[in-house]
């Protein structure tokens, strides 16, 4: 099951150009993160990374710069708070 969600990923890399997909908010990019969660860790951790990637790499976000350490950060769908080195460079 792994090696057909690895192959998955990779197709959807092959047939959609880097122009066409969606920009994500995380830095690393939602397939690259469930590709390598997928590759090291197995089938189960690889869907579960992708149901989080998924759920929370859409609209319903917001950014704020923290007071405290003037760092920018993103609050998620869920509620967890990213801070600015997990977010996408595009978003600073």
């Amino acid at each position: 099951m792994k090696y057909l969600l690895l192959i998955f990923i990779k197709a959807y890399w092959f047939l959609i150009p880097k122009s066409k997909r969606k920009k994500c908010i995380f830095r690393v990019s939602c397939s690259n993160h469930v590709y390598k969660t997928a590759m090291n860790k197995g089938f189960i951790a690889g869907c579960k990374a992708f149901k989080y990637r998924f759920y929370n790499c859409r609209h319903g976000y917001e950014i704020f710069k923290n007071p405290v350490n003037n760092e920018m950060q993103i609050k998620l769908r869920n509620n967890e708070v990213l801070n600015q080195k997990d977010i996408a460079e595009r978003f600073l």
